[in-house]
């Protein structure tokens, strides 16, 4: 069964969610309580729950900033946002730190079942991917050299040499070469059919890659050695590239 942690400051509100919902139907256990964000993160770290439902604002720590210290472990744990106030900055906060959903309070009948029946299926078809992936799903960036020009294999050097930095671009690399940046860019694209950034992107994911292979390697130290200062983008980044974030590919390696 789904493992289900219930995170909302006030406590009618979470009793109500645990007690008036039948997890057993949806194939959940409610594995723990919290009533602030603090509390959170100590029950995400103890009992490592597949799905969240958290409220957003919450005393101490949020729901947000919870969900940031998360994602910057890491930690791809599904969450459904439960919030009082319709701005839309604060949905807008919660799917660029990828929740699965964003329910308004009091929400209807059938809503959160149907936010969670959402949310674990997609959980779900991301672990039957993984399961039924038997390759690497980004291919080794091979370059024949004899087919490139002295300055696209100079790039290509330059990249591997220097992917760590967070400040890596094609502005960098064409001053090092002195060339124009549109003349790199260029000539780059028509040589290799990446742009230098895509180059340089990939790059960095097939280094993660390796290096997630050791599961000694933790998320965060991976996103800063290929180059990534905000956990968050690499995790996204890997995920567009790769198709599952760095913890399930690590997941998947062990």
């Amino acid at each position: 069964m789904y493992k289900v942690i219930v995170i909302d400051d006030e406590m009618l509100v979470r009793r109500g969610i645990v007690m008036e919902t039948d997890w057993q139907a949806l194939n959940c256990v409610v594995v723990a309580e919290a009533g602030n964000g603090i509390e959170g993160l100590e029950a995400v770290r103890k009992y490592h729950p597949d799905l969240l439902i958290c409220d957003i604002r919450m005393p101490k720590m949020d729901g947000i900033e919870m969900l940031k210290e998360l994602r910057a472990e890491g930690n791809d744990v599904s969450v459904i946002f439960l919030t009082a106030y319709s701005e839309f900055s604060y949905a807008q906060s919660a799917l660029k730190l990828l929740a699965s959903d964003y329910l308004l309070k009091p929400f209807g009948d059938g809503e959160l079942e149907q936010a969670v029946s959402n949310a674990l299926e997609k959980r779900k078809r991301t672990q039957e991917k993984l399961e039924n992936s038997k390759e690497e799903p980004l291919p080794e960036l091979v370059l024949n050299k004899g087919d490139k020009s002295k300055y696209v294999m100079a790039a290509v050097d330059y990249i591997s040499a220097h992917y760590g930095d967070p400040e890596l671009c094609v502005a960098q690399i064409a001053e090092h070469l002195g060339i124009s940046e549109g003349h790199l860019s260029h000539t780059f694209k028509r040589e290799t059919d990446y742009t230098v950034a895509a180059y340089i992107t990939r790059v960095r994911m097939r280094t993660a890659m390796k290096l997630l292979n050791d599961c000694r390697n933790k998320v965060y130290e991976v996103a800063e050695q290929v180059g990534y200062r905000d956990v968050a983008h690499f995790s996204s980044s890997f995920k567009r590239i790769v198709g599952v974030t760095p913890s399930e590919y690590q997941d998947r390696s062990m």
